[in-house]
């Protein structure tokens, strides 16, 4: 399930005056499409080494922000600005970006042509940076052996106090925020001059951007990486370049990755003072080629009707929700039990009440236009992205008490990725576990035994472990259906409901079910039982004035 996401709940405030409470009602919102936020991260060529020109680069650009990964005070700000910034909050985008006593980024000039190249656009940056480290900083297995370990030295500048002790760490947490009021469009990365750019490094490289887009339920598919050359200038005033050769392996970074850009480095000069960093003219146009590389790969479609993005806080120009519909089936009536469960069918009423979805995004986009993510594989219609703690609702119609054996269409590549179900919030069954054969493959996996009683339900499903792509819910029998209904009185309701039984040709009872009147019943079969095919049928009831029956055609 993910990415427009499942809408959330701002805070209950409550004001108490004079012994009178007032109460500000949640508002439903979504991220704003034309709000693309970038993830910039790697080491000093990135963190910002080249000359700022206070006139020029200091002075605001028009719809380009940052999401501040630090706190600063202005006078402690390299340049001459009297913008302080304070960790987590938004800000005109304006160097130095990474810490305080950087210099200017590519990301600067890459924000900047990205604005230029995308009228309507808003752009974000989210800067995590850090001079000198290994690759190893930012993998958030690696990260805490490697400051305690070879890289400690670095750890004693201080520089990572400002991320609290965890670049990974720091980059997720801004990622989660930005999420809530915009998306997540891309990667930009510099880093290298410490490691052998090797297959190692390059896997290294690839895990701690999949981290990243796992931990936020995006789509590799969707999320670009565009890394940066090292310097290549074989001059540099008489000082040459550190890691030329290396860049031979960074290209080969796009083995790794499903969209990937590759900034060049080629005429670029250094900064004359070490072989490691470009000048300032060579940081502008490697962040300018950033930028030609993204427009390369991203989808650059705009909302016409998105509000305009409110740059000083995002959060005042997210899009409004459609106001959810009452909480209930999302067919006409409950779903019948026995039978399919759609996975897409679960009730209408909005997110916290039919559903909970854990990002802000929609990843599918498909069917449903709420939070969950319902894509279409190569059979109907599936519910993906499934993140542990999310769940969905049904209600449910169970035509007998009994024995009922469960199972499930599942699919996923990790055979971790699992589900329970409740009803009426006690769990029935056991936990359903995809069969590690890949998000295309469906399987059928059992669910266990259940005994169900006759009558409404609220049915729950729970992820319980992370990634699952989810068909359907099956519900069969263990009894003699049939038997036991006419065993059982019939239920009525306002002294008109009845319970029917679908018949088809071969007089197989394929669903049975609660209505109030033959039409209504027939209603149910042909608009409300998506997951019954096409076909004649017969429908039958006895109630009090006998036995009804007819015959019908599912288009």
């Amino acid at each position: 399930m993910v990415v427009k996401k499942c809408s959330w709940f701002l805070t209950i405030a409550m004001w108490v005056m004079g012994g009178i409470l007032l109460f500000f009602s949640p508002t439903l919102a979504a991220p704003n499409p034309n709000f693309h936020i970038y993830i910039a991260y790697g080491q000093s060529n990135m963190a910002g080494n080249g000359d700022i020109r206070s006139d020029i680069d200091q002075v605001a650009k028009s719809n380009f922000i940052m999401l501040a990964s630090h706190t600063a005070n202005a006078s402690s700000r390299s340049g001459n600005t009297s913008q302080s910034i304070e960790m987590g909050k938004w800000y005109p985008a304006i160097p130095p970006m990474f810490h305080s006593f950087e210099n200017l980024s590519p990301a600067d000039y890459f924000g900047r042509a990205m604005v230029d190249s995308l009228p309507g656009v808003t752009v974000g940056i989210i800067p995590v940076a850090i001079g000198a480290v290994s690759i190893r900083a930012f993998d958030k297995d690696q990260y805490q052996a490697y400051f305690d370990g070879d890289g400690s030295s670095i750890k004693g500048w201080g520089w990572i106090n400002e991320y609290d002790g965890n670049p990974p760490g720091r980059i997720l947490e801004l990622a989660k925020k930005a999420m809530k009021v915009g998306v997540i469009k891309g990667f930009i990365f510099h880093q290298g001059e410490s490691d052998d750019t090797d297959d190692n490094w390059r896997n290294t490289v690839y895990k701690t951007y999949k981290d990243i887009v796992d931990a936020l339920g995006l789509d590799e598919n969707e999320v670009p990486f565009v890394a940066g050359e090292l310097m290549n200038d074989p001059d540099n005033s008489g000082r040459g370049s550190c890691c030329a050769s290396k860049n031979y392996g960074i290209a080969q970074l796009s083995s790794k990755f499903k969209k990937f850009g590759l900034a060049s480095s080629k005429d670029l000069k250094g900064n004359g003072h070490d072989s490691y960093h470009f000048n300032r003219d060579g940081v502008i146009k490697l962040g300018q080629r950033y930028c030609s590389e993204m427009l390369k790969l991203i989808d650059k479609t705009i909302d016409p009707n998105a509000p305009a993005v409110n740059v000083v806080d995002p959060n005042q120009s997210t899009v409004p929700d459609d106001t959810p519909e009452e909480f209930g089936p999302y067919g006409k009536d409950p779903i019948a039990i026995p039978g399919l469960v759609q996975a897409e069918n679960y009730n209408k009423g909005g997110a916290d009440k039919a559903y909970y979805d854990m990002d802000e995004s929609n990843r599918g986009e498909k069917f449903r236009k709420d939070g969950v993510d319902i894509y279409q594989p190569n059979m109907g219609l599936s519910v993906g992205y499934c993140q542990k703690g999310e769940w969905l609702k049904y209600t449910v119609n169970v035509a007998a008490t009994g024995e009922y054996e469960i199972s499930a269409s599942v699919a996923g590549d990790n055979g971790t990725g699992s589900f329970m179900l409740y009803m009426d919030d006690e769990q029935i069954g056991k936990e359903m576990v995809n069969e590690k054969k890949g998000f295309d493959t469906y399987t059928v996996v059992s669910g266990g035994k259940a005994v169900l009683k006759a009558g409404e339900h609220i049915l729950k499903l729970e992820i319980t472990n992370d990634w699952i792509d989810i068909d359907y819910i099956e519900f069969k029998a263990n009894f003699d259906i049939s038997a036991a209904t006419i065993r059982s009185p019939l239920k009525l309701a306002n002294n008109t409901e009845a319970t029917y039984n679908l018949f088809d040709l071969q007089g197989k009872n394929i669903a049975q079910f609660n209505a109030n009147s033959m039409d209504s019943a027939v209603r149910r079969v042909q608009d409300g039982m998506s997951n019954l095919r096409q076909g004649v049928y017969l429908l039958r009831s006895k109630g009090p004035t006998g036995i009804q029956q007819k015959i019908i055609y599912k288009k």
